[in-house]
């Protein structure tokens, strides 16, 4: 499986409109394309920083997609609707992906952007299927883990999403106290 992430620096207060947006024009259209698997958004509404990650069965229908990119699907016109300034786009493999359920409105989720040397990516992928997942699935609230990885680069970026904010809020506290 194959992902696309799409990071938005957006204006806070076009966020709403920019969710909307996604779900009810960007994810249908997206979710009718060849290979399609699904669509998230991330959001921090603070900072206004949005990450729209689609997946893919393979490198080559998520590459196909973006060539039929449609006004709708087109990250160029998410960025008009969040009134934003700033794109990146970055082409993953999904290296690890365990839902024990789907995250829906108001979940909480940690994202970790790191950068490995490439020939260390195996290790560190077993640790994460082998220790960790097994150690978040024990958690209050805990709903999916996922880890995408630029074997070229070493590049890696894991999200951990939990079912509220407040889940979320008691394991960071929980691991900032060593408990």
């Amino acid at each position: 499986m194959h992902a696309r992430s799409t990071t938005i620096k957006a204006d806070p207060d076009n966020l709403d409109a920019g969710i909307a947006f996604t779900r009810d024009e960007v994810m249908p259209a997206i979710q009718q394309i060849d290979g399609c698997i699904d669509l998230s958004m991330l959001t921090d509404r603070g900072s206004g920083r949005c990450i729209v990650t689609t997946s893919w069965a393979d490198a080559d229908a998520m590459r196909a997609a973006m060539r039929a990119a449609t006004e709708n699907v087109h990250p160029i016109r998410l960025m008009q609707v969040l009134g934003a300034q700033f794109l990146d786009i970055q082409e993953w493999e999904t290296a690890v992906l365990h839902r024990e359920r789907p995250a829906g409105d108001g979940a909480g989720a940690q994202v970790t952007w790191a950068c490995i040397a490439p020939n260390r990516l195996n290790e560190l992928l077993d640790a994460y299927r082998n220790n960790l997942m097994p150690r978040l699935q024990e958690l209050t609230g805990f709903d999916s883990l996922s880890m995408l990885v630029d074997r070229r680069t070493g590049r890696t970026v894991s999200v951990t999403a939990f079912e509220t904010r407040d889940a979320l809020a008691l394991v960071r506290k929980q691991a900032k106290h060593g408990a």
